[in-house]
């Protein structure tokens, strides 16, 4: 079973993600902000798949997946915001974002993009 950790720090996002996941077959972890999902990783979760939102107090999901490569070099990481300028999604991409998903996201869009990015889901 593939596992994916989702962090934002709006807990109804959070559910709602796990919910549509869970429902899909994943194993779903859960992290409120950038800070607290990179002590998971830290502390060796592995998860086959990131989805992080953009804003989040403590540390912001920019600064959570230049953190995060260091630690998981090939992992997808998904970025999920109500953002949808050009130069944030550059500079998400640069600090190695694999894609980008607007808020609101329809279940059905969330995994299409999430079979586009792992391999076996």
């Amino acid at each position: 079973m593939k596992q994916i950790l989702v962090i934002d720090d709006s807990s109804v996002m959070v559910m709602s993600l796990k919910q549509t996941l869970e429902i899909s077959g994943f194993q779903v972890e859960t992290a409120s902000d950038g800070l607290s999902a990179l002590n998971k990783l830290k502390a060796g979760l592995k998860p086959d798949l990131i989805i992080t939102d953009i804003h989040m107090p403590q540390m912001n999901g920019l600064e959570f997946i230049k953190n995060a490569r260091q630690i998981l070099r090939f992992t997808p990481i998904l970025a999920l915001t109500t953002e949808s300028q050009q130069v944030k999604r550059d500079e998400a991409r640069k600090l190695g974002a694999t894609g980008w998903l607007v808020k609101p996201v329809g279940g059905q869009d969330l995994l299409k993009v999430i079979k586009k990015v792992l391999p076996g889901a």
